[in-house]
């Protein structure tokens, strides 16, 4: 990873120009520097589980100074559960319907856990989390909770329209779309778009609502 250079003095050029340029005003560089930071976390992480993240190592491997750390996290923890968090992918925006919307949010979830790299890393994560109940369970909090509660909202607005069947049970809904991606990813299956769109479907044939 090349390292992100910031704070430089003043003489000095940047990325812009040589000093005494005038710079465009944005966010470019805060960002480069954001997802370098992220990077050298999870990278520490991957390499020495919780106890090798630092902020000075981490601050050293991406290549800026530990003020740039705190500044926009506090502490270790804080600087963690961020880095954790940015493991999964973004939910979809809603798009009105209740089948297009839980396809998309279980092909993200199916491709998160495809990626060889976010799986290894969430093992540890899972393996190492045992020693910081506190840490887990910010997470589960911060980042798992909002994913469900995303699908959660997609089945209860299907209850609502009509799509789905008022008797829906919601939550078992959501364990067998959740469930039926991990019971893939032990048998080591192809976790695709082709396959979300089978397991909604396989589910939907029980809980859509009975035409009109």
């Amino acid at each position: 990873m090349q390292p992100v250079i910031l704070d430089q003095g003043p003489g000095t050029e940047t990325a812009a120009g040589p000093a005494g340029t005038s710079r465009r005003p944005g966010r470019p560089r805060s960002e480069q520097a954001e997802q370098a930071i992220i990077e050298a976390t999870l990278d520490l992480f991957a390499e020495q589980g919780f106890e090798g993240v630092c902020v000075e190592a981490v601050a050293a491997r991406a290549g800026v100074g530990k003020a740039t750390i705190y500044r926009r996290w506090p502490n270790k923890e804080e600087l963690l559960l961020a880095a954790l968090g940015s493991m999964k992918s973004p939910m979809p925006e809603p798009t009105g319907s209740v089948r297009d919307d839980l396809v998309a949010h279980l092909t993200v979830i199916c491709a998160d856990k495809a990626d060889p790299r976010k799986a290894r890393r969430y093992a540890l994560l899972l393996g190492e989390g045992q020693k910081y109940p506190r840490l887990m369970a910010r997470y589960k909090e911060n980042v798992v909770k909002p994913r469900h509660e995303a699908i959660r909202a997609v089945i209860r607005r299907g209850i609502e329209t009509g799509e789905l069947r008022q008797d829906t049970d919601v939550e078992v809904a959501l364990l067998a779309l959740t469930g039926a991606v991990m019971a893939r990813e032990r048998s080591e299956g192809s976790l695709d778009a082709d396959f979300a769109t089978r397991v909604v479907d396989g589910l939907l044939l029980g809980l859509a609502a009975a035409p009109r």
